[in-house]
């Protein structure tokens, strides 16, 4: 069951879209739907105690096995839930972990999912467990004398977040590393970025001729992958990588704990902002990606929009010209409209990318040869 709360706020999901499909992803199957208005959450209940009772009506009338928020729960509200209507409750924050859970295949990203699991869990061992108020002590056992079960998980989730933490700098710096071997070949790395299921693996796959996995659900792929792709125009290759898709609300956690693969952003030379032009919320979605390229430093890389799903947008919403300026915030980004599926517009944006790399090219790659001139009774032999 889906249960969303209205606090007044300007990008409130009325009708829980997108939790829907964060729930499909995940494996769920959502079968029933409230949201409600509040001036601010319940410090006990989140939604008040007459909606709670409202929701395990509804819950045992559909037949729900669980109780999905479209916001984030404190750790008492979640514990105050699950007793009161007496099924497990879980918030947007967890599905997303789950989700990223399930989806991480590369070392570096189940590292980092595991550490953001490790701190949301760590704030949430007093739930619904008898087990956590035993006590243990005596010669022989594990723990000091009165040291309680709970003080035993947090220590045992802190050793393992430590643990994860170390491991991940060794990540960071072997990507560091790689990074600097790109700078000395003088590398022009462009990111893909967006919101999630904007199409960024499929553009990256009709680019560079890859496979990456494609799936038309949210957060497909989670782990950085980087190809060469070669402008024949700018007469040169570029690293093009994509990256993890955002989303509203994406946990500071999960912002953390992806530091390494979002870094990939931050030091591009050029990022591809890649958007959903079929969907109608795409300037809210436009706003969350640049605010969390605020986050990790990579608001200041230059942008080039790329409004993908040209060939899904109804036919009055489509454009006269397939290429123009879009004005965020006052500053003119250039804007080209493209379908990643049926490779309309791809052409357009390889010429404007060599445009892009051609200007930064360094100068041992320019052709700044002079042409040497002889005399004109200069003979071979003349040597």
């Amino acid at each position: 069951m889906l249960v969303g709360v209205d606090f007044g706020g300007p990008h409130f999901d009325g009708e829980l879209l997108e939790l829907g499909l964060l729930a499909e992803t995940a494996g769920l199957r959502p079968v029933a739907r409230l949201t409600c208005k509040r001036r601010a959450p319940d410090a006990a209940l989140f939604v008040g105690s007459g909606k709670a009772d409202e929701i395990k009506f509804l819950a045992q009338q559909y037949g729900a096995a669980e109780v999905l928020f479209d916001q984030s729960l404190s750790p008492a509200q979640q514990r105050n839930l699950e007793r009161h209507i007496g099924l497990p409750v879980n918030d947007r924050t967890l599905i997303i972990l789950e989700i990223f859970g399930q989806r991480a295949r590369s070392h570096e990203g189940k590292l980092q999912v595991e550490l953001a699991r490790l701190q949301y869990l760590s704030t949430r061992l007093v739930r619904r467990w008898s087990h956590l108020e035993r006590q243990r002590g005596g010669i022989g056992t594990r723990g000091g004398p009165g040291e309680t079960q709970i003080e035993l998980d947090r220590r045992m989730i802190s050793e393992s977040i430590k643990r994860t933490k170390e491991r991940l700098i060794k990540v960071k710096k072997q990507r560091h590393t790689q990074r600097k071997q790109r700078d000395r070949r003088n590398a022009f790395t462009i990111s893909l970025v967006g919101y999630t299921n904007a199409g960024k693996s499929t553009l990256f796959n009709a680019l560079v001729k890859a496979r990456t996995y494609v799936a038309d659900q949210l957060f497909a792929t989670l782990d950085t992958t980087t190809r060469q792709l070669y402008l024949g125009e700018a007469g040169r290759s570029v690293s093009l990588s994509d990256t993890v898709g955002f989303i509203r609300d994406l946990p500071h956690g999960l912002i953390d704990a992806f530091e390494a693969t979002l870094q990939e952003a931050a030091d591009a030379d050029l990022l591809l902002h890649v958007v959903d032009a079929s969907n109608p919320d795409f300037p809210e979605q436009m706003s969350e990606v640049q605010r969390v390229l605020e986050e990790i430093g990579a608001d200041q890389v230059p942008q080039v929009l790329v409004f993908n799903k040209f060939d899904a947008m109804p036919e009055d919403k489509r454009p006269v010209q397939m290429q123009d300026q879009y004005e965020s915030d006052g500053v003119q980004i250039d804007r080209l409209f493209v379908s990643a599926a049926t490779g309309e517009g791809l052409a357009a944006l390889r010429q404007l990318l060599s445009i892009k790399a051609g200007r930064t090219m360094p100068l041992a790659d320019q052709d700044d040869s002079i042409p040497l001139e002889f005399p004109a009774q200069w003979t071979p032999d003349a040597l």
